[in-house]
């Protein structure tokens, strides 16, 4: 398996199915909106984002089923970093490594094919495993943003993480070894 094949495109036909992930409640919690979203409000989203060369979307395709969604945000040319986010909907997929496979493939596609500088993600400060994997992956830590998004009544703090294009050059081998190893 190419790291690669772990992502594809979004495309119309997955919207409802997106739109179901993203309202369940296993999934809202990570988001920084939990508001419940409407078939209308997804159409106008997915056209807001099929136009917008600064966001790119995928749904994260693994054993043969749809299990999630990763995208791409706020891509600038003029500074070469993006930021990232994903989200593994299916509850059974959880723990199977198909996160670090996800990170990988969005890793590789950044500085190899994108050829930028810094990718960067936010995390809600209570989530370890996220926060923890991503610095598996030799993310940072460079920012924490303290009662950042309101939840439900509750103001929740958020780390900022960044990886480097060199940072990653030191590690994509030994990383695409473990992750992918035979």
């Amino acid at each position: 398996m190419s790291s690669t094949d772990i992502l594809r495109p979004l495309f119309p036909d997955d919207l409802e199915m997106v739109r179901t992930w993203r309202n369940s409640e296993a999934v809202a919690q990570y988001m920084y909106s939990d508001e419940p979203i409407s078939e209308a409000q997804q159409q106008a989203w997915f056209k807001s984002v099929s136009q917008d060369q600064s966001k790119q979307y995928w749904v994260i395709a693994y054993q043969g089923r749809d299990v999630g969604v990763a995208n791409l945000y706020a891509i600038n040319r003029t500074s070469n970093s993006c930021y990232w986010a994903f989200y593994i909907a299916d509850q059974n997929m959880r723990g199977t490594g198909v996160g670090a496979k996800v990170e990988m493939a969005v890793l590789e596609y950044v500085f190899e094919t994108l050829k930028l500088n810094k990718l960067l993600c936010e995390v809600f400060v209570d989530n370890d495993k996220v926060i923890t994997m991503h610095e598996k992956f030799g993310f940072r830590r460079e920012s924490y943003f303290r009662e950042h998004i309101r939840k439900k009544g509750t103001y929740k703090d958020v780390v900022g993480l960044a990886l480097l294009k060199r940072e990653w050059s030191q590690l994509r081998d030994t990383l695409r070894a473990k992750i992918y190893r035979s």
